[in-house]
């Protein structure tokens, strides 16, 4: 069988059996092939599923005539479908009991040049991130960036950790896989389509999902999504999640598919760590305690360390020349205390520096005009992960 009509073969199989994955996995182990199923008669089939299953009906050539004109159109829209037979087909999930008969991919990359190739490592993590989250997610991945083997962060592309993850990535010149919780022809949640677009047009990077088109957002989807971020990546570092979180599921399937699996601690009174902390607690995780250490672990190479950016000469570098000494002075001191005391506001920077009001929120402007720090919608302001 050509490999035109195993990706075909596979596309029907995961339309028919793609809530039970292990179901086409054990029949394409036994049988040797997606289209080997689809060659059978219908006696024949009768004898592999026994006569009242529901789905063996639904093998039939009629399914595969649906899969082939499926496969023309999302080829037709910039998109395609590969086979798990497919040498392209991600090595390390494929190993996974319950991997999807197939996968669907948007990218300006061919398939065979984008999974072929890694290190895989994933990173989740909550919705609600915090000012601490988004920072250590920037600086982990900047710092597996300049691993002598760069790897490509996986994620879900969700609000929170997954998407500060795609971005950073991005920034940093990584290649990033998104796996969708819906349709290959569809973006969740939608306020992130522009970053969608940006992602499949950039070389290496891919939008996936084992999921048909037309298949909207169900909250059983975001688990079943989650094993394919876990089972195809060789380590998985949670950020910051809930004690049931998404994210922490997530790091349990990758523990439980035996892959790597690193937390970030975090203070034991915030929810946010709360996932983390018990994973690493009950051993299920290793603590992020040192950067070069968690490159090295993941096999990445050993870490070359670099020298941090002086926050204060910083400062001076990029507005010493538009302000006077003594604003440049008070822009110094209210980075420095930002950098000390992350996630502070204008409020508690006035009290802490003795200043005015105005002076505080004129220093928070001007250090985040030039993107020196973030601030989220409570004005809670940190030094801004890409220069920290």
């Amino acid at each position: 069988m050509d490999k035109e009509q195993e990706t075909v073969s596979a596309l029907a199989l995961n339309r028919i059996f793609g809530y039970e994955p292990k179901i086409s996995k054990l029949l394409i182990d036994r049988l040797g092939s997606a289209g080997a199923i689809f060659s059978k008669s219908k006696d024949e089939i009768e004898l592999i599923f026994g006569p009242y299953s529901k789905k063996s009906p639904e093998i039939t050539s009629e399914a595969l005539d649906r899969a082939a004109e499926e496969l023309q159109r999302l080829r037709a829209q910039g998109c395609d479908f590969i086979s798990i037979t497919d040498d392209a087909y991600p090595a390390l999930l494929k190993e996974c009991e319950d991997p999807p008969a197939g996968l669907y991919v948007r990218s300006t990359t061919a398939p065979e040049s984008i999974f072929p190739k890694g290190p895989y490592v994933s990173i989740v993590g909550t919705r609600d991130i915090s000012p601490y989250g988004r920072e250590w997610c920037g600086r982990i991945v900047r710092t597996l960036a300049m691993a002598p083997a760069p790897p490509v962060i996986v994620s879900g592309f969700a609000i929170g950790v997954d998407i500060n993850a795609h971005l950073a990535a991005l920034d940093a010149g990584l290649p990033t896989i998104a796996v969708l919780p819906v349709g290959i022809d569809d973006v969740y949640p939608r306020r992130h389509r522009a970053i969608a677009e940006r992602l499949a047009a950039t070389p290496g990077c891919a939008l996936v999902s084992d999921y048909p088109p037309g298949t909207t957002a169900q909250a059983a989807n975001f688990l079943r999504r989650n094993r394919i971020i876990a089972g195809m990546s060789q380590g998985t570092i949670l950020v910051e999640s809930k004690m049931r979180g998404g994210g922490t599921m997530t790091a349990g399937l990758a523990a439980s598919y035996g892959r790597d699996v690193f937390a970030l601690p975090g203070r034991i009174d915030d929810l946010r760590s709360q996932g983390c902390n018990r994973l690493i607690a009950e051993k299920i995780a290793e603590p992020v305690h040192s950067l070069g250490t968690l490159q090295e672990t993941l096999g990445l190479g050993r870490f070359s360390r670099i020298r941090k950016t002086d926050i204060a000469e910083e400062v001076a570098r990029r507005l010493g020349g538009k302000l006077n000494g003594r604003q440049t002075r008070l822009l110094q001191e209210t980075a420095l205390h930002i950098k000390e005391n992350r996630g502070v506001t204008p409020d508690e920077i006035c009290q802490a520096l003795g200043i005015s009001y105005q002076d505080a929120a004129f220093a928070t402007g001007m250090l985040e005009s030039e993107g020196i720090i973030v601030t989220d919608l409570l004005l809670r302001c940190s030094i801004n992960a890409k220069i920290d």
